[in-house]
């Protein structure tokens, strides 16, 4: 075990840190949270609009299409606001003016989502162009940087205000990556989106299927095992596929459509990782029932965050990372939880993530809430609870009785020297 956790230590944790903290990931990780606010406040409309009671739906029908323009207003433009995000942050990574390069990476992608009949489409700003934003908003920023690095721009003097001067500093590279896109988009007639959905698809059928949501999980946890915020250093590589699922699933739920997608974003974080990664609220729980006082006190602190899916308390004061012990359920438990979520959702047992709600939203009433109100999720999320908690039961015992030797040492050590001063 000791070999592994050297192994982990020296092989795993260097690169997956320099993962972590590349700009181009980053970018991306922080640009997304655009689309957060226009996200959630489209998943009240939805949870709204399909509340299983017959009495309310019959009564919102007459405003079904209302209620959908709410919802495609905020699902339907994650794309737009991605690349501005997207642009912004790496433009703020690479040192150059974030505003601008946020407006250059818009126009590219707008000239990229006209169609063959030269008119505008709009398709490309929901979910489906979730990719060709990313590439857009890195070739752009790109392009802008290297004009600035080598100073091949327009400069004022320096009386000019900022925003005039930044304005012209602009203007040449973005004519050149005006002139770089509507090239590729008219003259040539490439649809970049098209081509950018046929080369990503295999990731998205893979993370959409039980192995590849399943490697996702185990790396999240092995990486927390290893001191690493696992799930922050890897938002950037799943985050974009995440809510284009949770996106064509709310589309499809405000259509009354099958949806299409069953590890959409609220998966990992409601289901998976109820209570927070690893499902440690149920390790928290059992502290608090601890007849060590140790753990009795870490778990009334951990609970409160806990219950809102906030596990670093736990994760860090038990420890779990760099522990042997508590590795083996923190790995196997999402294992479980993930492969029977799955088989429920693909059988249509319970209902797949078709809204966006806060991650820090509490188990039972998360996942209820971001599959449209099916009891069955929360249900499944409150057995899920004791699914993990029997997991962790016998590891947890282990280092209780560990912990209640410590003190009683620690006790008789205070008391020999209380004995020896008197």
């Amino acid at each position: 075990m000791n070999n592994f956790m050297d192994w982990l230590q020296t092989k795993v944790m260097p690169p997956m840190a320099k993962v972590g903290n590349n700009k181009y990931l980053v970018s991306i990780r922080n640009g997304l949270v655009l689309t957060l606010p226009a996200i959630i406040s489209g998943s009240v409309f939805l949870i709204l609009g399909n509340i299983p009671i017959t009495a309310w739906l019959n009564f919102i029908k007459p405003y079904e299409n209302m209620i959908n323009v709410a919802v495609n207003g905020s699902f339907g433009i994650i794309s737009l606001l991605a690349v501005i995000g997207i642009a912004y942050e790496l433009s703020k990574a690479l040192d150059v003016d974030a505003l601008s390069g946020a407006g250059l990476a818009t126009m590219a992608f707008v000239i990229l989502s006209f169609d063959d009949k030269h008119v505008l489409s709009v398709d490309n700003f929901s979910s489906t162009g979730l990719f060709t934003a990313i590439i857009t908003a890195f070739v752009t920023v790109l392009i802008f940087s290297f004009f600035i690095k080598r100073h091949i721009v327009i400069k004022l003097p320096d009386g000019v205000p900022a925003a005039v001067s930044n304005s012209f500093i602009a203007l040449l590279p973005g004519f050149v990556i005006l002139l770089l896109f509507w090239i590729v988009r008219e003259p040539l007639g490439i649809d970049i989106n098209q081509v950018i959905q046929s080369i990503f698809h295999p990731l998205l059928f893979a993370m959409n299927s039980l192995p590849g949501i399943l490697v996702y999980e185990v790396l999240v946890s092995v990486l927390w095992v290893c001191g690493i915020h696992g799930d922050m250093t890897l938002e950037g590589i799943a985050d974009p596929i995440f809510l284009q699922f949770v996106a064509a699933n709310g589309t499809a739920l405000a259509n009354h459509q099958p949806l299409p997608y069953i590890t959409a974003a609220g998966f990992s974080s409601l289901f998976v990782n109820v209570g927070g990664t690893g499902a440690t609220i149920t390790l928290v729980a059992l502290m608090i029932f601890s007849r060590s006082k140790t753990y009795k006190e870490l778990g009334r602190l951990a609970f409160p965050s806990a219950l809102f899916e906030i596990n670093e308390p736990v994760i860090f004061g038990f420890p779990i990372v760099m522990n042997p012990l508590t590795m083996i359920p923190f790995i196997v438990i999402p294992i479980i939880l993930t492969i029977s979520t799955y088989i429920l959702m693909s059988i249509g047992w319970v209902s797949a993530p078709s809204a966006v709600v806060p991650w820090t939203m509490p188990p039972i009433i998360g996942p209820l809430m971001a599959t449209g109100w099916d009891w069955r999720a929360a249900v499944w999320s409150a057995i899920e609870l004791v699914i993990a908690g029997a997991g962790y039961y016998p590891f947890f015992k282990v280092a209780e009785k560990q912990m209640l030797a410590k003190e009683k040492g620690d006790a008789d050590d205070a008391a020999a020297e209380a004995a020896n001063q008197g």
